[in-house]
């Protein structure tokens, strides 16, 4: 049956990517809901929230507020935080709620600027999306809000978009990049939104060049370039560590994961000798990074038949796939993504 889950839990929506974007960035974070949202966020799509501290609340929507639209007690109520937490901005996540009565988030945010003295962001997500699509437009929208000034280029300087733990899968990889970068080039790595903060997203004209490790942040990417002139590479610096050691000589492969993690892992396996190589994905797919073959997942069926008619040596997924293609009998490497299973690396 398309559609069905048997094998695989929801995968986190765009009002949680929204969040992981912003999670670090010493902002009040407001998730405009009822409570469910926040909850979910909070238990079980930010691993971050177990060992982080961060200002994230919940709108507490009644039924007769959000019938009526009662936008003023929302801003109250983000007034009456501000003056509690230390905060560098305030951002309005959207969900359901929002989205079903239509709510205007630029008349919230001038509603809310003119009753505090901070930047306020608005996200307007809807729940209806996957988590790389809140992420994308909380990007954008962080970089809109506070990239505005030109700094002085430092060539021994390169910026990391799209860490986060629903990418990355490894809450230490922004550490593991950092030490790679200056050990191998000599260069200072930042990692926007995951251990760097806003203050370096406010500099980000002043790096050589940015790296791109999620197809969520191209879109931001490009951006820069725009209005900055910073060049962007797109790979994801830690792909050696997701290959085991083993003779990829004249192997068929299949890899599931995030598109930019994917298509790195596509072209190490080439240089090792592989001899055909398939990606495929079950979030954002950019067209500019597609080969011929990579398809995006819709169903559990589609993968379960992509395994079936594939004839692979060697599939590159994580683990919480592996029972759903039982008569497989070629090598499964598990290559965790957190976006899909909810387990860390």
């Amino acid at each position: 049956m398309r559609g069905l889950r048997k094998y695989l839990t929801p995968f986190a929506p765009d009002q949680s990517g929204a969040v992981s974007v912003l999670f670090e960035l010493g902002g009040i974070v407001v998730i405009c809901d009822a409570g469910g949202c926040t909850g979910n966020v909070c238990g079980f799509d930010e691993p971050r929230w177990f060992e982080q501290k961060s200002a994230i609340f919940s709108a507490g929507l009644r039924d007769m507020d959000a019938i009526l639209g009662r936008d003023d007690r929302l801003v109250a109520k983000l007034a009456d935080a501000a003056e509690k937490v230390d905060a560098a901005f305030t951002a309005v996540i959207g969900t359901p709620v929002p989205a079903v009565i239509a709510t205007d988030y630029l008349a919230l945010r001038r509603m809310t600027e003119k009753k505090m003295n901070l930047p306020v962001l608005t996200v307007d997500t809807d729940g209806m999306e996957l988590y790389d699509k809140g992420e994308e437009k909380a990007f954008l929208e962080l970089f809109k809000t506070f990239a505005v000034e030109k700094y002085p280029v430092d060539e021994h300087k390169i910026g990391v978009l799209g860490m986060t733990p629903q990418d990355v899968s490894d809450l230490a990889a922004a550490d593991k990049i950092r030490e790679l970068f200056q050990r191998k080039y000599g260069q200072k790595a930042v990692c926007y939104c995951m251990g760097d903060g806003l203050e370096e997203v406010k500099k980000v004209s002043s790096v050589s060049k940015n790296i791109v490790v999620s197809p969520a942040a191209l879109a931001t990417a490009k951006y820069l370039e725009k209005t900055f002139g910073t060049a962007y590479e797109i790979y994801y610096p830690l792909v050696e560590d997701l290959l085991p050691e083993m003779d990829y000589t004249g192997k068929r492969i299949l890899v599931v994961h995030q598109q930019v993690i994917a298509g790195s892992i596509r072209k190490e396996l080439l240089k090792r000798g592989a001899k055909a190589i398939q990606t495929a994905c079950w979030f954002m797919m950019k067209k500019e990074l597609q080969a011929d073959g990579d398809v995006i997942l819709r169903d559990e069926d589609a993968y379960i038949e992509l395994v079936q008619n594939g004839e692979f040596d060697i599939i590159f997924a994580d683990e919480c796939m592996d029972r759903m293609t039982p008569k497989f009998d070629g090598t499964f490497v598990n290559t965790r993504h957190f976006a899909v299973s909810g387990k860390l690396i």
